[in-house]
């Protein structure tokens, strides 16, 4: 793979999620949204609680390494539901948020400079990245190893 052109990780905040315990299976999954779904009264809410899921499955399927959490402030819909996932022992953890710009990216391989840099960076740090953004979640290292 050819050496990258430059990339900057610009910080944007420090956010708040609730974090995945370590153990899980998709059997816990469905068993959460059974659990959490008593706590949705709408059908927008209902369409919040299965894309929540969705996403929580997607991450136990892919097998991915980095730890997966989601925004306090995106779960409020869940309202005391987000107790119920404390009981669950999710972790509420300070992320902190980047976004990553890589420097002419129009002129090189977009895909492979993505790897490149997600490999370096997975060698530096623990991370991950919300689906379809240039944002990633910098994960304090001493909370989730």
């Amino acid at each position: 793979m050819p050496t990258p052109s430059s990339f900057s990780l610009k910080f944007l905040r420090e956010e708040q999620h609730l974090m995945l315990p370590t153990v899980t299976t998709i059997k816990l999954t469905q068993s959460l949204y059974d659990a959490l779904f008593q706590y949705v009264l709408t059908p927008e809410q209902e369409v919040l609680l299965k894309q929540f899921i969705g996403m929580l499955e997607d991450h136990i399927k892919s097998k991915d390494r980095s730890p997966f959490s989601v925004p306090i402030k995106d779960l409020e819909f869940l309202d005391e539901g987000l107790e119920e996932l404390r009981l669950l022992n999710w972790i509420e953890i300070p992320v902190a948020v980047f976004e990553l710009t890589i420097e002419d990216a129009t002129t090189i391989n977009f895909e492979e400079q993505n790897q490149y840099i997600a490999d370096l960076l997975e060698r530096l740090t623990i991370f991950s990245r919300p689906a379809d953004s240039n944002l990633i979640w910098i994960y304090p290292y001493i909370m989730v190893r």
